[in-house]
């Protein structure tokens, strides 16, 4: 919030103009709008909505990060592939809420560290694809690039980008976020609810590994209620959002000045970050991201070189400012343990400190003989496993996880608990591109990263 009583500081107009040298770079993944005008004026009107995020959260947001890269902290990102703005409901906001609660509560206790919780929400409606069309029964249309670009409905009028789209995408996270405030804030998040929530998926008998640690759970909560601890403090939550900052034309109008410094803050979300296919060293994500203060991702698949990652802390993080570069790993659960040490030994000698998070989920895709697009649990927990394991060789921080779940009980991905097999997918197979973790399955990972959270703070 603007406090009045502070004088209001312009920014430099040489920044003003950085803000725009994008436009004079290569771009990757944009749509092919029909008409320049109709772009230019919803992007205009987006200029003239309020900011979602505030600069003060994101300067808040950037201290907890900090934490979590000197091993104080635990980040947990989690939520839908690529939001829809028919599934942006009360119910469905509620329960991928909900479902990073409960896993932040194990996670709290098995990291015995405070856990950083964010939401892949109220932003996540564009998609990268790997084709600019996409080709059924000889008939070849625009590939689907999320809500805020197209429709998913494979006929002309719904794969035609529409710019309008933009307008509706910043209304319905404004929506989304009203409500994650609201559940966070008002008592929806208190620790002795949500601990009770974890009780009944611990007391499945499918579960029953992880029923000891539900019971030390319960007794830490129960110490803390005799002791007369404050719960007026401990109903309530930080959360923030993210998304991967894809579209230009709704990431520019909504970046804004800070009153309080003059500095550039992209106001869409907390946190933003750019995807392997959009981080080319000199083309315009990276340059637009460069500029802004918000902490920022970089997704790094298993290809990538030690001199890319010096490159890009060069790039985005030239001050080698705390809490403001997270590396977010994808390599696949077959090539993380030889992809990423070398990264992590390159990185500890030089004088930069990101923070290292584990995303499981994109380096290991499959899709099966009747054609779904899926993961494997047991692939998902493995690069985990690989993920800490290689920090513990370099003696560095494993410092988050990100996650693409649902609060549903949608069967997307193999395995888990439930034991969903190939004739079970399509049962409940919901999502418009890449599968999700459901509920049960993400508290079994929850579980899971607790142990191996629990068990390196034994040996540090």
């Amino acid at each position: 919030m603007v406090d009045p009583s502070e004088p209001v500081v312009l920014a430099d107009p040489a920044v003003i103009d950085g803000l725009d040298y994008w436009r004079t770079l290569p771009i990757a993944q944009q749509p092919s709008w029909p008409s320049a005008d109709a772009v230019a004026e919803a992007s205009a009107e987006l200029a003239t909505l309020p900011p979602l995020v505030f600069a003060g959260e994101v300067d808040i947001l950037r201290t907890r990060l900090a934490s979590a890269a000197r091993g104080e902290a635990f980040l947990l990102q989690g939520g839908d592939c690529a939001e829809t703005f028919v599934a942006a409901t009360a119910n469905q906001i509620r329960d991928r809420v909900k479902t990073i609660l409960q896993m932040a509560v194990v996670l709290t206790y098995g990291a015995s560290m405070p856990v950083i919780k964010m939401g892949r929400m109220a932003g996540q409606f564009a998609k990268p694809r790997s084709s600019d069309t996409e080709t059924r029964g000889g008939v070849t249309l625009p590939a689907y690039r999320g809500d805020i670009v197209n429709g998913y409905d494979f006929t002309p009028e719904s794969r035609m980008a529409d710019p309008s789209r933009l307008v509706r995408g910043y209304h319905t996270a404004a929506s989304t976020l009203n409500l994650i405030r609201a559940f966070t804030q008002g008592g929806f998040a208190d620790l002795r609810q949500v601990h009770s929530w974890n009780q009944g998926f611990a007391r499945n008998p499918a579960n029953v590994r992880y029923e000891h640690m539900a019971r030390e759970i319960d007794r830490a909560i129960k110490f803390m209620m005799a002791c007369g601890a404050d719960f007026e403090a401990l109903k309530r939550t930080e959360f923030y959002i993210s998304h991967e900052a894809l579209l230009m034309d709704y990431e520019r109008p909504l970046t804004r000045i800070d009153s309080r410094t003059g500095t550039p803050y992209g106001t869409s979300a907390h946190f933003l970050w750019v995807g392997e296919r959009t981080r080319q060293q000199d083309g315009a994500h990276l340059d637009f991201l460069s500029r802004v203060r918000n902490p920022l991702g970089v997704k790094l698949g298993p290809s990538t070189t030690p001199q890319q990652v010096l490159d890009l802390i060069d790039k985005l993080d030239p001050e080698r400012e705390p809490g403001r570069l997270t590396f977010i790993t994808r390599m696949g659960a077959g090539r993380i343990r030889d992809v990423l040490p070398e990264l992590l030994e390159t990185v500890k000698a030089s004088d930069a400190t990101p923070l290292w998070v584990s995303d499981p989920m994109h380096g290991n895709g499959l899709t099966t003989p009747n054609g779904y697009k899926t993961r494997r649990f047991d692939d998902v927990v493995d690069e985990v496993k690989g993920f800490f394991e290689a920090h513990r060789s370099a003696g560095t921080h494993p410092g988050g996880i990100h996650i693409e779940l649902t609060g549903d009980d949608v069967t997307e991905c193999l395995g888990g608990s439930e034991q969903i097999d190939e004739a079970t997918l399509a049962t409940r197979y919901e999502s418009l591109c890449d599968p999700r973790l459901n509920h049960m399955q993400s508290l079994e990972l929850a579980f899971l990263v607790a142990e191996e959270l629990g068990a390196r703070s034994l040996t540090a």
